[in-house]
This record gives structure tokens, sequence and C-alpha cells, in this order.
């Protein structure tokens, strides 16, 4: 497995300092199987040619985040060890960090969270867990469209982004139904983006559907009056990845999509991928 080779990699760059080279140079790092070993993408692509862009690691399952966002101390330490030189903040806020979610871990766990939540709701202890959908749905279209999150130059916290930087509004609504009103969408947010990505997470946190769509097209075919934009269920149904397939070719990790996918969708959506 190409994930094996990388973590070999890691393991062996890791091992020994190389304070002499231009490594430190680099901007984008690939985690081994553990926060304390890492190994700079070029020198990957130099060892694993078969590794020759982002998008062939993005399909092994790899997930790229910002430095800023994973906050990874083990990374500066190991950062100055190798290179014999402190991880200076002008520096840090540059680096991106792939690494290698464990999937079947996370989607056992998603089951568990689902159960918990329903004995919480049952007793009137919890009443909405809005955060965690909201963070797992953005989580969903990192992996599957091989987003970068990185840290956003305004006051939003962290943007996503397409390899090729294309900036993306990623939207998650958490529920089994849509409000006949549709899903809301900032005007002003599909004005900055160049893609919307609506991520329809169902009521146990899998993936019920999703919606890819142009921020322009949004902004010319949907009523803009006002600052909100209403997505209803009836007007892009015909763009549904459960129904289209235009945007498929936007799918960093089809493995990803489809298994955290809800029996429905991954049933539809694995007899158009085959």
């Amino acid at each position: 497995m190409l994930k094996n080779k990388v973590f070999e990699l890691a393991q062996k760059f890791s091992g020994s300092s190389h304070g002499s080279s231009d490594y430190d140079k680099d901007i984008i790092f690939v985690r081994g199987s553990n926060d304390r070993e890492y190994v700079p993408y070029s020198y990957l692509q130099k060892e694993l040619p078969e590794v020759d862009q982002l998008q062939t690691l993005k399909s092994e399952g790899f997930v790229f985040s910002s430095y800023d966002f994973l906050e990874v101390s083990e990374f500066d330490v190991w950062y100055q060890k190798q290179f014999n030189k402190r991880l200076l903040s002008k520096v840090m806020k540059n680096i991106g960090i792939l690494h290698f979610p464990d999937q079947k871990a996370i989607f056992d766990t998603v089951e568990v969270v689902h159960q918990t939540f329903q004995i919480l709701k049952d007793h009137k202890v919890l009443m909405n867990g809005k955060n965690l959908p909201i963070q797992l749905g953005e989580w969903y279209a990192k992996i599957i469209f091989g987003l970068h999150q990185i840290k956003s130059s305004s006051q939003r916290g962290f943007d996503f982004k397409t390899e090729s930087g294309s900036i993306v509004e990623v939207k998650v609504h958490w529920h089994d139904l849509t409000s006949p009103k549709g899903v809301k969408i900032k005007k002003s947010l599909a004005e900055l983006s160049d893609y919307c990505i609506i991520m329809y997470i169902s009521k146990n946190f899998t993936i019920r559907d999703i919606l890819f769509l142009d921020s322009e097209f949004i902004l010319r075919k949907f009523d803009t009056k006002g600052h909100t934009i209403f997505l209803k269920d009836q007007d892009v149904a015909g763009y549904f990845f459960s129904k289209s397939d235009k945007h498929f070719d936007k799918v960093a990790n089809r493995t990803a999509l489809l298994k955290f996918a809800s029996p429905t969708l991954a049933m539809k959506l694995e007899d158009r991928f085959n």
C-alpha cells in the first residue's frame, strides 16, 4: 500500500538530521504513523515517483490541513531536530500537512456517537448537537473533495480551498429532511467563493446527499434579494449527487464518499461509479 511506503519514508527521514539540506524550505510535509514522524513532500516525490501530485495521496485517504489548524506541537520539535533551526512563525503560517486519518476508526466512532446522542436526546439531556455535525460534515467535504483547510486571512477562522487555490464555501445541513424553506446560504459568502458545497448529513451522521455548485451559478440562478439565498430541494434536485454525476470529477477520494454515505446514497453512487 502507498500509505505504508509513505510511513516508512517518514520514519526513515525522521531518523537522522538534515541540517545541510534545503528540505526546510518545503511548505508541505506528510505525517507518518505518529506526530513525531514527517517527511517533506519534495523528498517523498523524489523517493516515490508514483506520488507525482498531491491528488495521488488524497485519493489514498490523506487529508490536507494547515499547520495552524492541526495544532501539532510535536511538529515544532521535529522541525528543529531535523533542520537544526527553530520553526519561525512566518514560516509556520505557510505550512500545510498531509495526514492519514483512520477511516474505519472514524466510521465506528460515528456509529457510537449516534447511539450516544440518541440516548441523551431521549432523556432530554441534549436538545441539539449542531457543532459536532457541522465539523463532521466539513471533514467529510475535506476528505472527499481533497480540500485544503487553511488559516483565513479574514476573521472567519479557516477557509477551504481546492488544490488550485479556488475558494470553497462548505455548508452543512444536519437533518433527515430539508426544511421547506431550503438550505440557507449567506449571499456575501457565495460572492466571496468560487464553489459552494452543501453536505446533507442525516441524523445518524451519514451523508444523505451532496450539492457541489459554482457560486456564480447560484448567484445567477437563484433569488438573491437581500442577504440570504435559500436553496430549496425542488429547485436543486437535479444537481444532487444522488441524481447527477456532473461534479463527480471533483471527488478526490471515492472510497471515503462511499464509506460515509448513507446506504441509499452509497448504492446510487456505486452503480454510477462503476
